[in-house]
C-alpha cells in the first residue's frame, strides 16, 4: 500500500465534496474541480471529521502507483478550490513588454528569427480557468523586469500555461534576457574576453 496514500487529506469547512460512482466532485471559494478515480482506487468522505480517505483495491504495482496518484491529486484539488495556485514569471530583458488584451495575452520578447517563422509579437490564448495579471507591464534595463502573475484553482492548468510562457524564451546565461520563474537560479556565464595584440 502506498505510503503517501494511506495519509487522511483534511478537508477545510468551506470546501464541500461530492462523490458519484467514481468521480469525485470538490468546490470552493476559487471554483470547483472534478476527476474520474481509476478503478484500483476507492475515495471516501466522513463528514463529521472532514477527513477524505483513499483505500485500494488490489496490492499490484499498477494499484500502489493509482492509490498515491489518487491521493496526491485530490490533495491539490482540496487546496485548489481552497487557497488556490499561482507562477510568478520575470520577464528580463530591454523593451521586453507583456500586455493583457481580454483573455489573449501579448509578449514583446524579441525577434525569434526564421526558425520559428515569427517575429517579436506572440499572442497566447488564456486557458478557461487560468487567471492571468500584469503585475509590471514592460522590463526596465536588466536589473528591473516585467511581472505576470498566472493563477488558478487547476494546479495543472496553472504550472503548464507558465511552462507555455517560459519555453518561448527561456533565459539564456550570458545577459541573463529571457523569462524564468520567479525563484528560478540562472547560473551566468561570462563572454568570451577580447584577447590584445602583442
Amino acid at each position: 500500500m502506498s505510503r503517501l496514500g494511506k495519509k487522511p487529506i483534511e478537508v477545510p469547512p468551506a470546501v464541500k465534496v461530492r462523490i458519484s460512482q467514481r468521480e469525485v466532485s470538490v468546490s470552493g471559494g476559487k471554483g470547483s474541480l472534478s476527476w474520474t478515480i481509476p478503478q484500483t482506487a476507492a475515495v471516501e468522505f466522513d463528514d463529521s471529521s472532514r477527513l477524505l480517505k483513499v483505500s485500494s483495491k488490489a496490492q499490484t504495482k499498477q494499484a500502489r502507483a493509482d492509490h498515491g496518484l489518487t491521493r496526491s491529486l485530490l490533495a491539490n484539488m482540496v487546496k485548489g478550490v481552497d487557497e488556490g495556485f499561482q507562477k510568478r514569471l520575470l520577464i528580463y530583458g530591454t523593451g521586453y513588454n507583456c500586455k493583457l488584451d481580454g483573455r489573449k495575452l501579448h509578449l514583446n520578447i524579441g525577434y525569434m528569427g526564421r526558425r520559428r517563422g515569427i517575429g517579436s509579437q506572440f499572442e497566447l490564448p488564456v486557458p478557461e480557468g487560468v487567471e492571468v495579471v500584469v503585475e509590471t507591464p514592460a522590463a526596465r534595463g536588466d536589473n528591473e523586469p516585467a511581472k505576470l502573475l498566472i493563477r488558478g484553482c487547476d494546479k495543472q492548468a496553472v504550472g503548464e500555461f507558465a511552462a507555455d510562457i517560459r519555453c518561448l524564451r527561456k533565459a539564456e546565461p550570458y545577459k541573463g534576457k529571457g523569462i524564468r520563474y520567479e525563484d528560478e537560479v540562472v547560473r551566468r556565464k561570462q563572454g568570451k574576453a577580447l584577447s590584445g595584440s602583442a
